[in-house]
């Protein structure tokens, strides 16, 4: 039976897992009897609720096609720039991928990092041309955007060559033809299997074990589970294997406990030889971590690790210590923190974890909002309280000292009623506009090359000015000199100079001064932010104070409490939104925004010019 090792690259929405579900679903991995469930590839509670895919993750179908039984190891990566870390890792392991391109939508940013990724490693590309049932595809005009978007990259003559298939991931059919209809995936399948090489490593069956660890989980019966592709030699329960970092120096001896094999949906024990070229997880070593070579005890050369890119964006994350600390969550201690951290720092490696001056913060450095506001959500979750600040940009020096900040490349999708505002809000914001044109259906795309501190925050107040209806995608390009200051939030905000319970007389009151973030009967304190100010400075407000009732005045006379319901944040909405001297508290069941120093008097002493 022969091998194939494959990843499925693309932009954000562009119907990757729904693609594998089809794939799986017509290779038969699932019993006849057996429940499918959408998106079987997104396992974890995030990625179902967000509709997005978080963390790579490998399955296996075995194809009985043209070239007789093949086995495919499918790779499903993340589409969001935020997560490229996991895409660097994954394009290790496998010998070819399939670009898919929305057939409407076209080439998007991350469509080119995931690509430089690809062509950077030599992998040849085949280009799947997805959503082609769509009533605004034009898969001719995409195929051509795809094709300039290789010679762009600096593409090898072989590279560009890449053979191109039409598909519908929903409806689960491909064609290599679009004059000829299909009602399976049977030309994709036999595509990866003729255009994809098999696995060089299975020349080198004979020699003794190697292996790369990609990516790394914890088990709580196996313990520490790695996973690679085997480099060399053969994988056996019981035999002696080591651990090698990056120079070479031996970090652990151990021995293999098991040897898991991706088998469909599941994770198998595999007691027979699992050979060079297959991708597996073994257990057994309780130091060893990503990019860490696991070899036989007679070698003494690491595997060549590929570097990731560096973080452009960094967080504080500190201990709750807000009046109503400790309420909610279980996890609340400083060392219990920062294990956490650590241990996230470990599997991720596209996150950096350094602990501040004082000991008690810990700057949490990694590739945008989203992927911080998703590992926040997931310690609260587990019942952590933290206290979290506005995101900074991660700086660089040049070679001559001067400051470097990172840029982004920035792809928008709006209505053309609203370019004007969206080119002149970032215009304000030291954007560089590079393309604008087009797209169809009454839309204008447009290009931009954009500071990525201008953007933080900036999220919430495109979706109010494009009335919903703009779509902003953005990765990371290079680094420039430092463009200078950036106008920050406009208005300021409403805070309480109270603890106690809001009172819906009090917050009655204080709607003509701006928008609530709270409603009637939530606990709040002295220092909390309970609203956005409708003029540009910040203004402390009593929102617990009742009506003051008497005997003598009639009951009729009471006027009607009838309050605007409060604006609700996510927690990224509440991370962009904060200022510098502004936290988010995060609990288990809420997310509340403050002032770093909560007394009043004092936090007035600090803003007072000398």
């Amino acid at each position: 039976m022969s091998l194939r090792n494959i990843a499925i690259i693309a932009h954000v929405d562009h119907g990757k897992t729904t693609l594998v579900d089809q794939l799986l679903a017509q290779s038969g991995v699932f019993r006849a009897n057996e429940a499918q469930t959408e998106r079987a590839m997104d396992s974890n509670d995030q990625e179902r609720e967000r509709g997005i895919t978080i963390l790579a993750k490998c399955t296996s179908v075995l194809w009985h096609g043209e070239a007789g039984d093949t086995r495919i190891n499918i790779i499903d990566t993340p589409g969001h720039a935020d997560f490229g870390g996991e895409v660097e890792r994954i394009l290790g392991m496998v010998d070819g991928c399939v670009l898919l391109v929305d057939a409407e939508e076209g080439v998007m940013p991350q469509t080119k990092f995931v690509l430089g990724k690809a062509l950077k490693m030599g992998l040849k590309p085949i280009v799947c041309l997805n959503k082609v049932d769509r009533p605004h595809a034009d898969p001719d005009r995409i195929l051509n955007d795809a094709f300039d978007l290789f010679a762009i990259m600096g593409a090898t003559d072989e590279q560009l060559d890449f053979p191109h298939i039409y598909a519908s991931g929903k409806q689960g059919w491909a064609t290599m033809d679009m004059a000829k209809p299909n009602d399976n995936l049977a030309p994709l399948f036999d595509l990866i299997v003729k255009h994809v090489p098999s696995p060089k490593a299975e020349t080198r069956k004979e020699e003794p074990f190697q292996m790369l660890a990609v990516l790394i989980e914890s088990d709580p019966f196996l313990g520490r589970l790695l996973t690679g592709r085997i480099e060399a030699g053969k994988a056996v329960p019981g035999m002696a294997i080591k651990a090698l970092s990056r120079d070479g120096k031996e970090i652990e001896r151990g021995r293999v406990t098991k040897v898991l094999a991706f088998r469909g949906l599941k994770r198998q024990p595999v007691d027979e030889l699992t050979e060079a070229g297959d991708i597996v997880a073994i257990a057994g070593l309780s130091k060893a971590t990503v990019a860490d070579t696991l070899c036989a005890i007679e070698l003494t050369e690491a595997l060549p690790a590929q570097p990731i890119d560096p973080p452009t964006i960094s967080m504080t994350v500190s201990v709750n210590d807000s009046p109503l600390a400790g309420r909610e969550g279980d996890k609340v201690q400083s060392r219990v923190i920062r294990d956490r951290l650590l241990k996230e720092a470990e599997a991720n490696v596209a996150i950096r974890v350094t602990t501040t001056e004082g000991g008690d913060a810990y700057e949490v450095a990694g590739r945008g909002e989203l992927q911080l506001g998703v590992l926040i959500e997931n310690m609260r979750r587990e019942g952590f309280e933290v206290s979290i600040s506005r995101p900074r940009v991660v700086y660089q020096e040049g070679e001559n000292g001067e400051k470097l900040e990172p840029i982004e490349d920035v792809m928008i999708d709006v209505d053309d009623d609203y370019t004007g505002i969206v080119i002149e809000k970032l215009s304000a914001r030291k954007a560089e506009l590079k393309d604008m044109g087009p797209s169809g259906a009454g839309k204008t795309r447009i290009q931009l090359l954009c500071p990525s501190r201008s953007l933080i925050g900036y999220q919430g107040e495109f979706l109010t000015d494009t009335r919903g209806s703009g779509v902003l995608n953005r990765v990371f390009s290079h680094y420039e000199p430092y463009k200078g200051a950036i106008e920050g939030r406009l208005k300021g905000v409403l805070i309480s100079n109270s603890d106690g319970e809001t009172a819906a007389f009090a917050l009655w009151n204080l709607e003509d001064r701006g928008v609530m973030f709270v409603g009637a009967g939530e606990k709040t304190y002295q220092g909390m932010i309970i609203g956005e100010n409708a003029r540009w400075d910040d203004l402390d407000v009593n929102p617990i104070k009742g009506k003051q009732l008497t005997n003598v005045r009639a009951s009729g006379k009471d006027e009607a409490v009838r309050l605007t319901p409060p604006r609700q944040m996510s927690l990224e909405q509440a991370i962009a939104y904060i200022d510098e001297d502004e936290l988010v508290e995060v609990t288990p069941k809420s997310i509340r925004l403050r002032k770093q120093t909560l007394n009043p008097s004092v936090r007035k002493k600090r803003v007072r010019p000398d």
